[in-house]
């Protein structure tokens, strides 16, 4: 799972770009952190674990007129992303690498960190191993520039971009 600065200033860049999609803010945000605030992620990403966020699976099940289920779409979104699409190998390196970034991330995307989920962000200094600063940064500027309900549509159309996991 991407940390939750990542998707917080997904979540962040995604408000600024589509500015009347989202009516309540906090709900948005509380949407966004669910899934990853459980022990058992693989009930909240609808798939065996994080990694293999079922997209379909949570539009089957819910839909995403309130900005609740807004925020937990993207953050699915993300993470189906993230996983199936940017990163090309993972390791417990990347939290690590999440630590490093963090305090750069908040600060460029001015992030506030909730504080039901504050005691899980932390901040170290040293050198990236899997992550580098400038892909993260256009990560989060790509995932935020999708429309959700353009990804629904194809999702909900089985179009194979949305729908195929890595191995």
């Amino acid at each position: 799972m991407p940390g939750y600065v990542i998707h917080l200033a997904i979540a962040k860049e995604y408000t600024k770009k589509h500015k009347n999609q989202i009516d309540d803010y906090n709900k948005f945000i509380e949407g966004v952190i669910y899934p990853d605030s459980v022990s058992d992620k693989s009930i909240t990403h609808y798939g065996e674990k994080s990694s293999k966020a079922n997209l379909k699976e949570f539009l089957l099940e819910n839909n995403i007129e309130d900005s609740y289920n807004k925020g937990y779409f993207l953050h699915l979104v993300t993470d189906y992303l993230f996983y199936n699409k940017f990163l090309d190998y993972c390791s417990k390196d990347i939290y690590n690498d999440y630590d490093i970034l963090n305090k750069y991330l908040e600060e460029k995307y001015d992030v506030d960190i909730p504080k039901k989920v504050e005691k899980n962000v932390f901040y170290k200094e040293g050198k990236l191993k899997i992550l580098n600063l400038e892909d993260t940064i256009e990560f989060i500027n790509m995932v935020s520039n999708y429309d959700l309900h353009e990804i629904k549509n194809l999702v909900l159309k089985d179009d194979k971009y949305w729908n195929t996991f890595k191995n």
